[in-house]
């Protein structure tokens, strides 16, 4: 039986190391990988751009283990859970989580210094920034007008862990927090994430029921994209399809919910060009969840297999990397991760990562303890 703190460390700790793992090889292509790399299984991979000149990597350096946006927005939200020892909203957004990401100082590896985590976010993270503290605007509709993104699911899974076991709190927490942040489907992929992340506490809970899970709490295109994905899956994972094989599958089934592809770069020849690129749809989906449920189902939960197919998909590698460790971590436990990779994320990215894991897995078994309690007088009501 593995113990909730492991379950918790197993999170946490995977969070880094998906994040870690995909980061230097994020936005290029499943060809482009394989030609430069041929397959990354590595946390001692260097970034594609480690020789480019700084105005191209921006001051920023990957590789060797460090960890990027996806393990810091996951920890300031662990902050926020430690200080207030309670369940979130889109309050809690704009009165925490910003001050954690905004206005004190943590390392950033990928600078190799202390900054604002807000100095490293992309720009639809940097919108907490704008909507909260610059727009003053109810916390419920701060989402609203955000590029529709993978953002609020990537740092997620925390929430989860405060509802393990209960797959509807987990959801129903995870929109009312992520609400203050994304909307649309950017902000159905954190709801059905944590409520993947909570189902897989359970004892013995198989891979099949983690997604039919998540896929009945699934709204629209998300929902379909899961379906559609997951199934191709277990259609591949019988034929025993090649890697090749796999990844022409999943995209052509994603290019319905995601019709960006491969053009995933800011360009000038872009601006004023009408595009459904990033924008609200009840048809559509981030890419990033059904992806990394997809390569889960491929390799019926194997931990590093299912983490090392997802990031060498190409695209958004590192957020996928996220997504497949956080379940699967949930489910495992921390011992499921490789000593030397462990010991690789807390040294390179100066973080004590089981500290914190064992922290708030104190602050959340206190949550979902007063939970049961308060369940217990609601049954006397009957």
């Amino acid at each position: 039986m593995v113990s909730f703190q492991d379950r918790v460390r197993g999170v946490i700790l995977s969070t880094a190391l998906g994040d870690a793992l995909g980061a230097p090889i994020e936005k290029l292509t499943y060809q482009e990988i394989k030609k430069k790399y041929t397959r990354v299984e590595s946390l001692n991979t260097s970034w594609y751009k480690a020789d480019a000149p700084i105005e191209v990597t921006l001051g920023k350096m990957r590789g060797q283990g460090i960890v990027t946006d996806d393990t810091l927005m996951t920890t300031a939200l662990i902050n926020v859970y430690l200080k207030e020892k309670r369940h979130l909203d889109a309050y809690d957004v704009g009165n925490e989580f910003v001050k954690e990401i905004a206005f004190k100082k943590t390392y950033i590896p990928e600078f190799g210094r202390e900054a604002l985590i807000i100095d490293r976010l992309f720009y639809p993270e940097k919108y907490i920034f704008i909507r909260h503290v610059l727009a003053n605007c109810d916390p419920r509709e701060a989402g609203i007008g955000n590029m529709i993104n993978c953002g609020a699911a990537m740092y997620i899974a925390p929430i989860g862990v405060v509802n393990a076991g209960n797959p509807k709190t987990a959801y129903d927490e995870s929109i009312l927090f992520a609400m203050g942040h994304q909307s649309s489907y950017g902000l159905e992929a954190a709801g059905v994430l944590a409520v993947c992340v909570a189902k897989a506490f359970e004892e013995d809970v198989s891979i099949d029921e983690i997604v039919q899970t998540g896929i009945s709490f699934a709204k629209d295109g998300t929902k379909q994209a899961i379906i559609e994905l997951t199934e191709a899956a277990r259609k591949l994972r019988t034929n025993h399809a090649e890697m090749d094989q796999v990844i022409d599958t999943f995209q052509r089934i994603l290019v319905k919910f995601s019709p960006m592809a491969d053009d995933v770069y800011r360009k000038i020849e872009k601006i004023g060009i009408p595009s459904n690129h990033y924008t609200p749809s009840r048809l559509f989906s981030i890419e990033e969840l059904p992806m990394a449920l997809a390569f889960i189902v491929l390799n019926n939960g194997d931990f590093y297999k299912s983490i090392y197919d997802g990031i060498n998909s190409g695209r958004d590698t590192d957020s996928i990397g996220v997504m497949i460790g956080v379940i699967l971590g949930a489910k495992y436990g921390y011992e499921v991760i490789k000593k030397e990779d462990l010991q690789i994320l807390e040294s390179t990215n100066r973080m004590d990562l089981l500290q914190l894991s064992d922290l708030f897995a104190e602050v959340a078994k206190k949550i979902i303890m007063q939970d049961l309690e308060l369940n217990e007088k609601r049954k006397k009501i009957f």
